[in-house]
């Protein structure tokens, strides 16, 4: 194998050895997938400052994120279905990221449990909630994240309704996914990732399966899954989710100025500036080119942080420059995962803090905690001119 340099060197591997509707579940946007491409290509739009005769001894990536300490301003994204991506999958992901020093959230939607993982790991990560209407289901399922000793809940805020992502629908996306003689061929060509497979009983939603009322099978779980989200979601209902947790609580899904000061009024700890990767709304602007117009809004009041996007450690300089206290990796850390398990997301880790580390040293900046807009030239336009509502 070619020497592992960039994100999408693991991204080329893990197409080669995963399933397509696992592949595809993760490369993808929802509809005509606008918003999922300009996550990325907007990044390209912000320029960097090089500095010269500038002291580069002695950098820090360092930062906290939460009150936590972390190696650098990055956060493993919660992705649903990790454990199909490769076996045990979120464990893997948690290992790799308690190695390196980040946080880790785990996904309601995991294939591992909250208690697999924690059994698995010895630091605390953090876990992801949807919000569903089945309350008693909700108290247990924080309860069993409190009781882990997860260190902050990330609530997704934007997740109501489904939005539609034509190749799930098309592969026919299930876990573990059903036997068809399209499935069975492509699975066929994947056989190292089948004997991965075939070595564990992780193949289930594990934080579900035998916790929510009725759901004791896949079948069950489909059907429950369907009138699990909660449409009528709403500030009031956010305020009850985060009654249940005792500590920190992040809000995931914020696109909006208005909703960022919403959620500083609710006494959220941080926000998550996402369009939750391009796969609810399309056609919305992507999370770069809103992230100024938020951290304006709210200045100090509440951390922000930034997801949808990154692939690289520029991606993180210039969310960070651009006032993100934090960021989340969602694809890329999972093209580690698919490509080599644990030791892949590793790999992404340190390729990302690579970049970050080389080109935070090229703009003049010794220390990411001192990085800001000085650093950065953005187009007049880069937030975009519209007409008024």
């Amino acid at each position: 194998m070619p020497p592992i340099t960039e994100i999408a060197d693991l991204k080329r591997v893990y197409r080669r050895r995963v399933p397509k509707m696992f592949y595809d579940y993760a490369e993808s946007g929802s509809w005509t997938e606008q918003t999922f491409r300009e996550n990325t290509t907007d990044f390209e739009k912000i320029r960097l400052r090089q500095r010269i005769a500038v002291d580069m001894a002695g950098r820090s990536t360092a930062s906290q994120l939460v009150g936590q300490d972390v190696a650098m301003p990055v956060a493993l994204a919660p992705v649903g279905l990790c454990g199909m991506q490769s076996a045990d999958g979120e464990i893997k992901a948690a290992r790799a990221a308690e190695d390196f020093g980040v946080p880790f959230t785990l996904s309601t939607m995991s294939i591992c449990s909250i208690e697999d993982v924690a059994a698995n790991t010895s630091k605390p990560f953090w876990f992801q909630v949807y919000t569903l209407k089945d309350d008693d289901f909700m108290r247990r399922l924080i309860g069993r994240a409190q009781d882990a000793g997860c260190s902050a809940l990330v609530i997704t805020v934007d997740l109501q309704i489904m939005g539609q992502r034509h190749k799930d629908i098309k592969n026919g996306l299930s876990a573990p996914p059903k036997l068809t003689p399209a499935s069975i061929a492509n699975m066929a060509t994947k056989v190292p990732w089948g004997i991965e497979m075939l070595g564990t009983n992780r193949r289930f939603f594990g934080n579900i399966v035998g916790h929510a009322k009725g759901v004791k099978d896949p079948a069950s779980l489909s059907s429950w899954t369907a009138e699990a989200f909660d449409p009528s979601l709403d500030w009031d209902r956010i305020k009850e989710l985060m009654g249940m947790w005792d500590g920190p609580v992040i809000l995931k899904g914020i696109l909006d100025a208005e909703d960022a000061r919403k959620a500083v009024e609710v006494g959220a700890d941080a926000i998550v500036v996402s369009n939750h990767g391009g796969r609810q709304l399309d056609g919305a602007l992507s999370s770069i080119r809103v992230l100024p117009e938020i951290v304006e809004a709210v200045g100090d009041k509440i951390e922000v942080h930034l997801d949808s996007g990154i692939r690289s450690g520029q991606d993180v300089l210039k969310a960070i420059a651009l006032g993100a206290k934090g960021t989340m990796i969602g694809r890329a850390f999972v093209y580690g995962l698919g490509a080599m398990g644990q030791q892949g997301v590793t790999r992404a880790l340190e390729v990302i803090h690579k970049e970050l580390d080389t080109s935070m040293a090229l703009c003049g900046r010794r220390d990411i905690r001192e990085v800001d807009r000085d650093i950065l030239l953005v187009p007049e336009d880069f937030a975009g001119r519209w007409a008024q509502n």
